[in-house]
């Protein structure tokens, strides 16, 4: 079942009768509908969370960042493992469906867990499982799709995932609305949606193989993840992901000035999801035209506005909206472009490691950023806080712009069969601070 992406276009990606560029193949679609059926699971779990913490189990916000922060990075520890596995065995698929079971397991477990300690550990099992899933299976994606038209594949794939993440938190307001304190109707019903997206995954999805499994070496990895090629990259990722906090902060912002009620909480996940369901396949559309690194940065302007609109001091329902639209936009115009991004600048038979290592850096600067900004609010409260962050923000979006300057110019494709890149362009600026030259991609 394996689709070469070299430039020639393949069967599962061949362009439709009068048209210029490829469909999305099949696998792409697939990949989205498990990601659907998870993403239904985890938002129902992500949804209820911050008001499960604070007002049923009484944590304050401090612990809450921890928790947030660990929901955000605990993945980082096996995001690159999970990649650098699906790279060296050549079965993505399987890695992936690993992390998806484990996943699956962590919403039973959170029935008898009451305790601060218990939470942390099934959060934290649950983000291993996302975390080993990822990279494998964004270079299922990236495997299966067409060079030209990666934007949009990973655009149609996010549809499908923020398609069940809308669909999580509704399902867990209607039952908190006939069950009202039901937190352990929400957790098994979000076992039973874990459990078919695995189905679908080892039923359907295409076992996807270039090659039989290669001893991969950990120090050619290595010099992909660190050569020029995603240098700027992985730092302007870094950069904006520590500015970048958890949604769950911006609602109980929202929450708290607001004052509404907590039966309503789960539909701001709603609001934000939909906003990303309408709008990641035109972002992603975009950004295979404009420049993948101009929209990721662009992005990030959307979340500046969305940090000020929340720390605005006059709230009602237009100023929520706003907020909601403003995140899911964010969330269109970064995550599969992040993807698409770094995915065609390593080597074919490195591309999960390469995504992961993105994914990693992302997750854990957000990690310490969730933590931060914790302790941020007690100290300055939800105003002085938020707007601290949207200042920060805006440094790094003007320091982001700079570092990716040129870096959408077209280059050559890494080819999945031969395991090695064509040699990349020179970045501007790439050698001048290093006093390298541009290398092969990572």
């Amino acid at each position: 079942m394996y689709v070469s992406v070299r430039n020639r276009p393949s069967a599962e990606t061949a362009a439709e009768p009068g048209s210029r560029l490829p469909r999305v193949g099949p696998t792409v679609v697939l990949l989205g509908v498990v990601s659907l059926l998870t993403d239904v699971s985890s938002e129902m779990i992500a949804s209820v969370l911050p008001v499960y913490l604070t007002a049923e189990l009484g944590l304050g916000l401090l612990a809450y960042g921890l928790v947030d922060g660990l929901y955000q990075g605990a993945s980082a520890l096996v995001r690159i493992f999970g990649g650098y596995l699906g790279d060296r065995s050549q079965r993505p698929k399987w890695v992936a469906t690993t992390g998806y079971a484990l996943s699956a397991a962590s919403r039973l477990a959170m029935l008898p867990a009451h305790g601060f300690g218990a939470v942390t550990a099934v959060v934290t099992a649950d983000r291993l499982g996302k975390g080993l899933r990822t990279a494998p299976r964004d270079a299922l994606i990236a495997d299966a799709s067409d060079p030209r038209t990666l934007g949009r594949a990973f655009g149609v794939h996010r549809t499908l995932d923020t398609l069940g993440a809308a669909a999580g938190p509704l399902v867990a307001f209607s039952l908190l609305w006939f069950l009202p304190g039901g937190y352990s109707a929400v957790f098994v019903a979000s076992f039973a949606f874990a459990v078919l997206g695995v189905a679908v995954m080892v039923l359907l999805v295409p076992d996807r193989r270039s090659r039989p499994a290669v001893a991969l070496p950990v120090r050619r990895v290595l010099r992909e993840l660190t050569g020029p090629r995603l240098r700027r990259p992985l730092v302007v990722a870094g950069v904006l992901g520590l500015f970048t906090i958890g949604d769950g902060f911006v609602y109980l912002s929202l929450q708290d000035r607001d004052q509404f009620a907590a039966s309503y909480f789960p539909l701001l996940f709603v609001g934000t999801n939909v906003a990303y369901l309408a709008l990641a396949i035109p972002f992603g559309r975009l950004a295979d035209r404009l420049g993948r690194s101009r929209v990721f940065v662009g992005g990030h302007l959307a979340l500046l506005l969305a940090y000020l609109v929340a720390a605005a001091p006059v709230g009602g329902l237009g100023a929520t909206v706003a907020a909601l639209v403003l995140l899911g936009t964010f969330y269109a115009a970064t995550d599969g472009v992040l993807a698409a991004l770094v995915s065609r600048r390593v080597a074919g038979d490195a591309r999960g490691s390469g995504i992961a290592a993105a994914q990693t850096v992302v997750v854990i600067a957000r990690f310490a950023g969730a933590l931060a900004f914790g302790s941020l609010w007690q100290l300055l409260g939800r105003q002085g806080a938020l707007c601290l962050l949207a200042g920060l923000l805006m440094t790094g979006v003007v320091m982001a712009a700079w570092l990716l300057s040129g870096q959408d110019r077209p280059g050559p494709v890494a080819d999945a069969t031969a395991g090695a890149a064509d040699p990349a362009p020179a970045l501007p600026d790439a050698g001048a601070a290093t006093g390298e030259t541009a290398e092969d991609r990572r």
